[in-house]
């Protein structure tokens, strides 16, 4: 089922979903469902599953060292497979444009429209872990705008070499990333805006928002958003505090700021046992203010561990 339809089907009740990073490559998937299992109670319609970029590893050639490109962890549809298939709920996999090509890209929509999966999140990625600059991959798409219209265009039977009359298209809804505190690349919040505003235009149907700890910057957003024409629903993204040195990592990373006293909470903290309860407190009254705002899905960041994540549902939902 679609997220709009889910949303729709909630007759404004609040749902609850997640998203999850495949495990590293040689790890088993077994450690994946035991963090799945315990948010099951909460009735996600929906699990996002992340897409990862490809890295540069250095294979020693007797004595040389040959740069090669591998992926560290499996196929995000596969992960996607399987899970709908265990847990018998929707899964979402996020479709970016860095280190695909379109070609690359139309492959890997085909099989999610064969698997049933009905969901895509479309992203343009980030850069490298070498690279301080996103590079688009060459005969890939160079914006998630790009990636939207590659996708709106395989819905409607236009593929990269031919159009496909048949009546097995594909329907997928799909959804795109949000910064309700501007991308750190973006010169400004308002170009920002119009760049998301090109992503709906496109065709994207929903807004899935970076994480933020300050709730005012999320209805500031949406309401700017709205005042630009950008209608569609725009689910808020939430992640817990769970180490002191988020303090650091976060700013700079995502470009976002902290609360004061978030930040001095986490700050008198004594290790990270006490981090993690701090942001599991505030990540509920977050969450209580955004359900009592009837904001249609609190998505949260889990990066697979589920412990604080239940923690949290449990007092919302």
């Amino acid at each position: 089922m679609k997220v709009t339809d889910h949303i729709k089907n909630a007759n404004g009740n609040t749902l609850f979903s997640f998203e999850i990073v495949p495990p590293v490559k040689g790890n088993s998937i077994q450690e994946l469902y035991d963090n799945i299992e315990p948010l099951m109670e909460f009735n996600p319609p929906f699990i996002d599953v992340t897409t990862s970029r490809e890295e540069y590893v250095y294979v020693d050639k007797a004595g040389l060292y040959d740069k090669k490109i591998t992926r560290m962890r499996p196929g995000t549809v596969g992960i996607c497979a399987s899970i709908k298939h265990k847990f018998d709920v929707d899964t979402i996999p996020h479709v970016i444009c860095g280190g695909f090509t379109k070609a690359e890209t139309e492959y890997m929509l085909i099989d999610c429209h064969y698997l049933g999966i009905d969901n895509v999140m479309a992203l343009r990625g980030d850069a490298m872990k070498e690279e301080k600059y996103f590079k688009p991959t060459e005969d890939g798409n160079c914006f998630a705008s790009e990636l939207v219209t590659q996708i709106q265009n395989l819905n409607q039977g236009r593929y990269l070499h031919d159009d496909v009359q048949g009546e097995d298209k594909s329907d997928f809804c799909i959804g795109v990333a949000g910064y309700p505190e501007k991308h750190l690349e973006a010169p400004s919040f308002k170009s920002d805006l119009i760049r998301l505003k090109q992503k709906v235009d496109a065709g994207a149907d929903y807004v899935v928002t970076q994480m933020f700890f300050d709730n005012q910057k999320y209805f500031q957003f949406v309401e700017a958003a709205r005042e630009i024409g950008i209608n569609v629903p725009i689910i808020p993204g939430i992640k817990p505090i769970a180490v002191k040195r988020h303090l650091q990592l976060l700013p700079q990373i995502f470009s976002l700021d902290l609360p004061h006293d978030l930040v001095e909470a986490v700050e008198a903290c004594k290790n990270n046992a006490a981090v993690r309860q701090v942001g599991v407190e505030w990540a509920i009254q977050q969450s209580k203010e955004l359900k009592a705002a009837g904001i249609p899905v609190l998505h949260y960041y889990s990066m697979g561990k589920s412990n604080n994540i239940k923690a949290i549902a449990k007092e919302v939902f």
